[in-house]
């Protein structure tokens, strides 16, 4: 895949979970989606955690951007 490409789709997963605002379901809702969500928030940890560090191996920073 192109690095484009790459960058397109990771972008629009940082943007699809920017959509998501658990504060708004209902309590049951909620425990109804609680082992997916987990499920989820683990495997992204995971993948995020590895691109991470393939990046420190590489002897490079991950830095927040400035905010203007």
């Amino acid at each position: 895949m192109r690095t484009n490409e790459v960058m397109g789709r990771l972008e629009a997963a940082v943007s699809a979970l920017g959509d998501v605002d658990v504060s708004a379901w209902s309590e049951d809702t909620l425990k109804e989606q609680l082992g997916d969500l987990s499920a989820a928030l683990v495997a992204l940890d995971t993948v995020l955690s590895r691109v991470a560090e393939e990046i420190r191996a590489r002897g490079l920073r991950i830095e927040e951007p400035v905010s203007a």
